[in-house]
């Protein structure tokens, strides 16, 4: 296995298991904003994108005041309205532990807001393993590449130096546009199938199985 120097992660459905959270919290907004309610697999579907574009697509609506008032509900739906923190999936912290004692330098490029992921590292307390992380707030949504360019700028590392994991395509898209080496996590929300498409240097099924490719 090459021997990354800063690897990159995804945080919803890659690092934390929230993806039931985000959906149910999504389909209460649609509730309060009058909207069709989503389907999980519709859900599911934009989850990875900033919220606002993810709304809209989601929605398929363009009406700036209709997605702020659904990004408004779903966010209050996800901080007021469920106080109980999402766990991490089994095995990912200890993946974390084990990285960062090896000298691995670790990022976040996630379309989570910098609140939100904050508020993550202070419930699981892994914000310590972190050297740099991009969120929604200060870079263009995924499949845009500008989270892991921003990322490499910071770090110093070259391009070939990294590698991202994600969950979804957007984040094998994102790495893709740059040549970055990318690998795929089927236990978050989109198969292998569709992640196969874009490449990747491996497509793994569960946390350990991640754990044994990237520590050799």
């Amino acid at each position: 296995m090459k021997g990354y120097k800063l690897i990159i992660f995804d945080w919803d459905g890659t690092l934390m298991d929230s993806v039931a959270k985000i959906v149910e919290c999504m389909q209460q907004a649609a509730v309060e904003c009058e909207m069709q309610t989503p389907s999980a697999e519709q859900v599911g579907n934009i989850i990875g994108i900033s919220l606002h574009p993810a709304v809209a697509q989601l929605f398929g609506i363009d009406d700036a005041a209709q997605i702020e008032a659904i990004v408004a509900a779903y966010k209050q739906a996800y901080v007021a309205k469920d106080q109980s923190p999402c766990p991490m999936f089994a095995g990912a912290t200890g993946l974390l532990r084990a990285l960062h004692t090896n000298g691995q330098q670790l990022a976040v490029a996630t379309g989570k807001a910098r609140r939100g992921l904050d508020r993550a590292w202070q419930h699981t307390a892994t914000g310590e393993y972190f050297v740099a992380s991009r969120t929604a707030c200060e870079a263009q949504s995924k499949p845009s590449s500008d989270m892991l360019e921003q990322l490499l700028a910071e770090t110093g590392f070259g391009v070939h130096e990294a590698v991202m994991i994600g969950d979804t395509v957007y984040d094998m898209q994102m790495a893709q546009q740059l040549g970055m080496d990318r690998i795929g996590v089927t236990y978050g929300v989109h198969d292998a199938q569709r992640l196969q498409a874009h490449l990747p240097v491996a497509v793994v099924d569960s946390v350990p199985e991640l754990h044994r490719f990237l520590m050799g």
